[in-house]
C-alpha cells in the first residue's frame, strides 16, 4: 500500500508529464527512495496508481538499471564495466572490493551494508575506471583508494 507521503510525490510527478504513465520511473523511485528497493507488491501499487499493468511496470522496472526489484544493502556499488574501464582495468578495482568485502556482483555483505552490482556506463568515460556508491561517484580510481573510499560509508 502507498503511503499518504508517497502519493503526494507521485501526484506530484504526474502533474508535470502528460499522462501518469510518463511518471512511472519517478514513482518507482519514490517507492525505492521509501523502501530501499520495489517490491512486488509495491510495483502492484504503483501500477494501479499510474494506470499500467504490472508487466508493463516491471519491464520498465527491470529496463532502468536503478530501479531495485529485490533487496539490497544500505550502500549500493555500482562498478562500472563499460569498454573504457575496462580497457583502464576496472577488473582490478572490482577484484577488490569482492576480496575487501567477500562478495560478488548481486550479493550484499553479511552486514547488509554493501551490495556490488555492475553498470554498463557511468558517464565518465575520459575518467575511467569509475564506481558510483549511492550517488557519490569515483573516478580515475586505483585499487588503492578503496579503503578510504569504503570507510566513509560505515
Amino acid at each position: 500500500m502507498l503511503t499518504a507521503e508517497e502519493k503526494h510525490k507521485i501526484d506530484h510527478e504526474i502533474s508535470l508529464v502528460p499522462s501518469p504513465k510518463n511518471a512511472c520511473i519517478e514513482a518507482l523511485k519514490i517507492v525505492q527512495q521509501s523502501h530501499g528497493w520495489v517490491s512486488d507488491e509495491s510495483l502492484q501499487d504503483v501500477a494501479d496508481y499510474v494506470g499500467m499493468s504490472p508487466a508493463e511496470l516491471d519491464s520498465v522496472a527491470t529496463f532502468y538499471n536503478l530501479i531495485f526489484r529485490r533487496p539490497v544493502g544500505r550502500h549500493v556499488i555500482l562498478v562500472c564495466d563499460s569498454i573504457s574501464c575496462w580497457v583502464m582495468g576496472y577488473e582490478s578495482i572490482r577484484d577488490q572490493l569482492y576480496q575487501k568485502l567477500n562478495i560478488k556482483y548481486g550479493q550484499t555483505t553479511e552486514d547488509g551494508r554493501f551490495t556490488i552490482l555492475p553498470n554498463c556506463c557511468l558517464g565518465t568515460c575520459d575518467r575511467a575506471p569509475a564506481l558510483m556508491i549511492d550517488n557519490d561517484l569515483y573516478r580515475d580510481l586505483t585499487v588503492e583508494q578503496l579503503d578510504e573510499i569504503l570507510e566513509k560509508y560505515t
